[in-house]
């Protein structure tokens, strides 16, 4: 029996108040609508197990851990989340669309939090076992302006908490990520009105992506 081709792995990725959400879900729904068969998930969570950890980081006090054991904590949801729901869709051919991913471990904890970067990447090895995502979309918004749409939106989480020079290291962070990789990431203007985002991203995602 022939198996279907592996599906793509795309990610929104970028700082508080960027987005992602929404975006996440209309691309989703436009690739659903030109007959790809799409899957959108979430970080953290995106699975049962994933979903308990994502309550436990977003939910406690701020200074609740350091900030390895937090980026062990992502990993653990990730790695979860990776075995239950990514990896499974895309090897039935599913277009993966997820909110977060890797990347903003790496931007929050790293950049924001001063976690080594040795201790991102032998997690990352040991969770995501070399996968990466096929498409990274970073949402820019500085980060006064995406904190007041996050504070706006009333949905606030711990992280949007830790202060505005945190949020500015996490923002150069996510800069530095798309600078280091441009054949993955893009780098989108957050700012723009919501259609023109969306166009935007549908656009990259066919230019780089060929169906």
């Amino acid at each position: 029996m022939r198996q279907p081709p592996r599906g793509r792995f795309i990610t929104l990725e970028g700082g508080e108040g960027g987005g992602k959400s929404t975006q996440a879900r209309l691309l989703a729904a436009a690739l659903a609508g030109r007959g790809l068969p799409v899957l959108r998930t979430r970080e953290p969570g995106g699975s049962p197990g994933a979903e308990a950890v994502r309550g436990l980081l977003l939910g406690q006090a701020v200074a609740r851990w350091d900030g390895v054991a937090e980026c062990m904590l992502h990993f653990a949801a990730r790695r979860e989340h990776l075995a239950a729901t990514i990896r499974p869709a895309l090897e039935a051919g599913l277009w993966v669309v997820c909110d977060r991913f890797a990347d903003s471990t790496l931007a929050y904890q790293c950049f924001g939090q001063g976690v080594p970067r040795a201790a991102f990447e032998a997690l990352a090895g040991v969770a995501l076992e070399g996968l990466r995502p096929d498409l990274t979309l970073v949402l820019d918004i500085a980060p006064e302006q995406g904190l007041q749409r996050a504070e706006a939106r009333g949905d606030t989480n711990r992280y949007e908490a830790l202060g505005l020079a945190f949020h500015h290291r996490v923002h150069q962070g996510f800069r530095a990520i798309a600078a280091a990789e441009p054949d993955r990431c893009a780098l989108l203007d957050a700012t723009l009105p919501m259609a023109q985002v969306a166009a935007a991203i549908l656009a990259t995602v066919q230019a780089r992506l060929p169906r």
